[in-house]
């Protein structure tokens, strides 16, 4: 049965503060996973007992292009040491999106040595990668047409895809079986039609049709993330979590 897990980048604020009591807190809130983004100064032993502590699952870790790049054995060894096997590449900057062609050949590069090293590499969408194209259709989908399923794996942000015009069930279902992963996020379109993402339930986004539908295509995990927290994360996060309880009591197949 799916499992639900948190991306740490919303609450990156206070995990900068108090690094073990926040994971603490993620615990006690009732996710059984995180997914990482930056170990703030700690070393792989340090994560690893609070994982240990807390119950939490490292489910993965999203890992900047340039230490993917040039650091790729350092965070393997790293992430087999708090027990990670999945690395996920989470964001192109935009002064890399003009030479799509060789940020994927070093994709296939990378995702070879993960494979070598027991490791699974992913990729994490945003909105740019449906609005742009290469060979005639969005980028997200060059990628994974260009390179293999056996080196690279699909984090699917629903919300970006919603955000881009796309539609996140249809994506959900094409990519079925290549999905381990998948971010449940929620948000409202402002009035300069920019995205501001709100706790689950409190946006526009048709979550609980996203849910059903990666659970039915075998995702995981659920992972929440909020990119933007207006109030208190750590309150943000507990209403979501409050979404996903209630979502789980009214028939969604789900281990909460």
């Amino acid at each position: 049965m799916v499992k639900v897990g948190l991306q740490l980048y919303t609450v990156r604020e206070a995990m900068e503060r108090d690094f073990e009591g926040t994971l603490r807190k993620v615990a006690g809130l009732g996710y059984q996973g995180v997914e990482f983004a930056g170990f703030y100064g700690r070393t792989p032993e340090q994560v690893k007992a609070i994982l240990e502590e807390t119950g939490l699952v490292a489910l993965g870790a999203h890992t900047s292009y340039g230490r993917l790049l040039h650091a790729l054995d350092e965070e393997i060894a790293f992430n087999k040491a708090i027990g990670n096997r999945y690395l996920i590449f989470p964001y192109l900057e935009e002064k890399d999106r003009e030479r799509w062609e060789e940020v994927i050949e070093d994709m296939k590069r990378i995702g070879q040595k993960c494979v070598d090293a027991g490791m699974v590499l992913f990729y994490h969408n945003h909105e740019f990668e449906l609005t742009e194209e290469l060979d005639g259709q969005p980028v997200l989908d060059a990628i994974f047409a260009k390179i293999p399923p056996e080196l690279i794996q699909m984090e699917l942000d629903s919300c970006w895809v919603s955000y881009a015009g796309f539609d996140p069930l249809e994506y959900i279902s094409r990519y079925s079986g290549r999905l381990p992963l998948l971010h449940l996020k929620d948000m409202v379109i402002k009035t300069d039609g920019t995205a501001e993402t709100v706790e689950l339930g409190q946006g526009e986004v048709a979550i609980k049709d996203v849910a059903d539908a990666a659970i039915s295509a075998g995702v995981e995990w659920l992972v929440v993330e909020q990119d933007h927290c207006a109030g208190d994360a750590l309150e943000n996060i507990k209403t979501s979590m409050d979404w996903v309880r209630d979502y789980g009591n009214q028939g969604g197949r789900i281990n909460v």
